[in-house]
């Protein structure tokens, strides 16, 4: 079974972000992804992050939940400072607390749709026969029962999507960070991936933070952020945010 990451009390903080920029380099160009990010999100709060193409909001994404690091500033997610963590601490510290939704699917080539769904349960531990109880009713839920057996290859790239939304959702996660989940997929698809998001986030008291452009995210999503040249133009409740002060 996912494991038991013990009690969270809603309205706590869980994300914590403090001055962080991102700086890239693209040969002698820099670019400046963020420039001082400070925000907050609490506990079992279901958030979107918006923003034209450029504004910041995967690489945001990314350094919460340790995939990348910030050029300056720092990060703590459920009590712990991501930010400092090496690159094995944060695998661990991912496999134990954060479900990832990418854009790009990042699904295994060699395993079906069901090993795919089932592969972080995998890592965990988990028996066979549990993780089967789990993944089932998630794919029957976004109608990929008679795709179980299929390879990444031989799926649409809305179904590759939903492969992915369910291997992130399978551990029941505390916090679930989705960069454009619903980008393939249509109407009628998001709806019932956004439906079960919404109940884990009602039911299990999970966080979610989507990055998207999706109207459908958009309307659903409880706190709107909006992003803008790399810095928080609006924090969801209506506050105005300049660059952050140094950490």
């Amino acid at each position: 079974m996912p494991r038991d990451h013990g009690p969270t009390v809603v309205g706590q903080p869980q994300i914590v972000v403090r001055g962080v920029t991102r700086i890239f380099h693209q040969g002698p160009v820099e670019v400046h992804a963020l420039r001082g990010v400070d925000l907050d999100i609490a506990v079992g709060e279901f958030c979107g992050l918006a923003g034209p193409s450029g504004s910041g909001k995967t690489t945001l994404l990314n350094i919460i939940g340790g995939l990348d690091r910030p050029t300056a500033g720092w990060v703590d997610v459920a009590g712990h400072r991501v930010t400092d963590l090496d690159r094995g601490d944060a695998a661990e510290f991912r496999l134990d607390h954060v479900g990832f939704i990418f854009q790009a699917y990042n699904l295994v080539p060699v395993l079906s749709a069901f090993e795919n769904a089932e592969f972080t349960l995998l890592l965990r531990g988990v028996p066979a026969g549990e993780r089967r109880a789990i993944v089932e009713p998630l794919l029957a839920r976004v109608g990929l029962v008679d795709e179980a057996d299929r390879k990444p290859h031989e799926l649409s790239g809305g179904q590759q999507q939903r492969v992915a939304v369910v291997r992130a959702l399978a551990t029941s996660p505390d916090i679930v960070l989705a960069d454009e989940p619903t980008a393939n997929l249509d109407s009628a698809t998001s709806e019932g991936l956004l439906d079960m998001m919404a109940e884990l986030n009602r039911d299990l008291g999970t966080t979610f933070l989507f990055s998207s452009h999706d109207p459908v995210v958009i309307d659903r999503v409880q706190r709107l952020i909006r992003l803008r040249d790399g810095l928080v133009a609006d924090d969801g409740a209506g506050v105005a945010v300049g660059p952050a002060a140094a950490p």
